[in-house]
């Protein structure tokens, strides 16, 4: 069983900046860093999309919308994936979720992601 738990998320204003966590707790070490990890949103109306995602090696890979304001990157040590995000754009609005990429079976309670003025 495997709980991932994001946090991080609010009401920012357009332009501004976020830093999203996403903390494997329950899962050992050895076994985190082996995990390729990925960064998820839905916004209202939409379907869930994939944002970012980074390997067990550091690789990443980021959709087009996001690729230059935000970052995904790992701390191995606090089992943790972060996601950051800067220029923040309305149409970035949306719940973020944290996953081992490629697994869909099971999601967490996300965090929301507001842009507005």
């Amino acid at each position: 069983q495997v709980q991932l738990v994001e946090s991080g998320g609010g009401l920012v204003p357009p332009g501004g900046s976020l830093r999203l966590s996403c903390v494997a707790s329950r899962m050992i070490f050895s076994t985190f860093i082996t995990k390729h990890m990925a960064w998820y949103r839905q916004a209202p109306g939409k379907q869930r999309e994939l944002v970012a995602s980074i390997t067990g090696g550091g690789s990443t890979d980021y959709v087009d919308s996001v690729r230059g304001r935000f970052t995904i990157s790992r701390h191995n040590s606090k089992k943790t994936v972060y996601l950051q995000m800067n220029s923040l754009k309305p149409e970035d609005t949306a719940v973020y979720y944290c996953n081992i990429y490629g697994s869909t079976d099971f999601w967490g309670q996300g965090t929301q992601v507001t842009v507005s003025s």
